[in-house]
């Protein structure tokens, strides 16, 4: 016969593993913690605030919640909540339009990122170590000057009399001054300068870290270097490429500074009209719906592809 099965660990063994448990949990709920103070509640806040009603008062909306009455005030506040400022988007063009030129620029500014950023990445990538980091330092050095300095810089080289212009005539390419400013290229030129290093840099950790020794399997195996660049370098770059893309499309989105300098009162972008909205109007309680749904434009696809990405990798696993 065999002995009784001995318990898992003795009560001082389970006494010793307690505060490690607890050292553990602590370190997974701070960064919760951050996220509930400075992103949750926030958003909370606005998506009370957009179901809302305007008034030209302080604050510009009601109901506001007065505790002091109780349970009723509560109730009060409750059922004064709508949804009429978020119906107020889809019967209103303007916003539409605003949303879907936000998306189009959006997307046609981060391809351009990728077809620029790709080649600077991979030549990084491929230059000797001991240059990496120079180059490195060449892409981050940008991000040491203010982002509203370097777009009026670009009001200097874009500008009709500017810079580009200037060079271009004496050059003798031109003969008249070409008008990019206030423009939707002079905004996709703002964005793809200004995000540029966001797309560089995700794709330069994945191309970094590429197993050269295929590229010289393939080699001799007599693939071109061409096709070898298609069928290796490009798919195992691909987590580098989505990252990057993520980096430049979320924030180009909802980008305000660039297509208020440099695209003038003729580029729609949802971020102007948001700022019209709060600051112009008033209206805070549409703004806020045009936040809380621009918000679910982005995050809604991200979160699909994180599942897809992750049951892909539980069926590999």
């Amino acid at each position: 016969m065999t002995d009784a099965a001995a318990p898992d660990a003795s009560p001082p063994a389970r006494a010793a593993a307690a505060p490690g448990r607890w050292k553990r949990w602590l370190l997974i709920a701070i960064p919760y913690c951050w996220l509930l103070a400075l992103f949750l509640a926030p958003f909370f806040i606005v998506l009370k605030i957009s179901v809302s009603d305007t008034v030209i008062a302080q604050p510009p909306y009601e109901p506001v919640l007065d505790l002091s009455q109780g349970w009723q005030g509560i109730k009060d506040w409750w059922s004064a909540l709508d949804l009429e400022n978020y119906s107020a988007l889809f019967d209103d063009e303007l916003y539409l339009a605003s949303y879907l030129s936000s998306l189009k620029i959006a997307t046609i500014s981060t391809l351009l990122t990728l077809a620029i950023a790709y080649p600077m990445a991979y030549g990084m990538a491929r230059a000797p170590k001991s240059i990496r980091p120079t180059l490195l330092m060449a892409v981050i050095l940008p991000f040491w000057t203010s982002l509203l300095i370097r777009v009026y810089a670009w009001i200097g080289i874009l500008n009709p009399d500017g810079l580009l212009n200037a060079f271009l005539l004496w050059a003798r390419v031109i003969n008249e001054p070409l008008y990019i400013m206030n423009t939707e290229t002079a905004v996709y030129i703002g964005i793809v300068y200004s995000y540029l290093p966001f797309m560089v840099l995700p794709l330069y950790a994945s191309l970094e870290k590429l197993d050269e020794t295929l590229l010289e399997a393939a080699a001799d195996l007599g693939c071109p270097p061409w096709k070898a660049f298609w069928k290796i370098t490009v798919p195992l770059s691909l987590p580098g490429v989505i990252a990057g893309c993520f980096l430049v499309f979320i924030p180009a989105v909802g980008e305000f500074v660039i297509p208020d300098l440099l695209g003038g009162s003729e580029t729609l972008m949802i971020g102007k009209t948001l700022y019209n909205e709060f600051f112009l109007n008033r209206d805070w309680p549409v703004s806020s719906a045009i936040a809380v749904l621009l918000l679910l434009v982005l995050v809604v696809p991200i979160a699909i592809y994180n599942n897809i990405q992750a049951r892909e990798i539980g069926d590999k696993a």
